[in-house]
């Protein structure tokens, strides 16, 4: 069956790409993963804070096969993800694009910071430099950050990076103490 718009990104655009390193302010940089970035992960996962609202937690394993999946999410264009790093190496968090759809031009962020990083503001730089690459290189049209309705710092984070609060979704996803309403913020290439 014909389709009667075109494709906002055609396949292949973000594939065509080398991962960027991403530059936010005050020397805050987001970088591919590496293999060696492996106990940060396994510290974002083992903190009850981030496995509450990511619902998952890692074994030294997963976390291993987590950060050597990255290279193969890029390739077939289903997500992108960046170590958020205060120089360029000590990891402070992740954010990546999830549920990417380049035919749309829409994603999902997802993000969390470890907990000696809390406070900085590093969440809300993290997805302003992400969004900036986001919709001015790769060429996407559409945002949107998730979040439960009790967790009010993500809230925070997606509102002073300019993503519009939407609505809310009611019993929308899943987590260990059952269905939550979920928060839908969002930002456009022309905001």
């Amino acid at each position: 069956m014909p389709k009667l718009i075109s494709d906002v990104l055609a396949p292949g655009s973000l594939a065509a790409l080398s991962q960027p390193t991403l530059a936010a302010d005050d020397g805050l940089v987001l970088r591919p993963w590496r293999l060696a970035d492996h106990p940060a992960v396994v510290a974002g996962y083992s903190d009850p804070a981030i496995q509450r609202w990511h619902c998952r937690a890692m074994t030294d394993d997963e976390a291993a096969a987590w950060l050597a999946t990255w290279p193969e999410h890029w390739r077939t264009e289903s997500r992108a993800g960046w170590a958020i790093t205060t120089d360029g190496e000590e990891v402070a968090g992740q954010i990546s694009l999830r549920s990417l759809q380049l035919i749309d031009g829409q994603a999902e962020v997802s993000y969390w910071v470890l907990p000696a990083f809390r406070g900085r503001r590093i969440a809300p730089r993290a997805l302003a430099a992400m969004s900036t690459w986001a919709f001015g290189t790769l060429g996407l049209h559409r945002l949107e950050v998730r979040h439960s309705v009790e967790n009010p710092a993500s809230c925070r984070v997606a509102a002073a990076a300019g993503f519009l609060f939407e609505g809310v979704q009611r019993a929308s996803l899943l987590h260990a103490d059952g269905w939550h309403d979920m928060h839908v913020h969002a930002r456009l290439d022309s905001d």
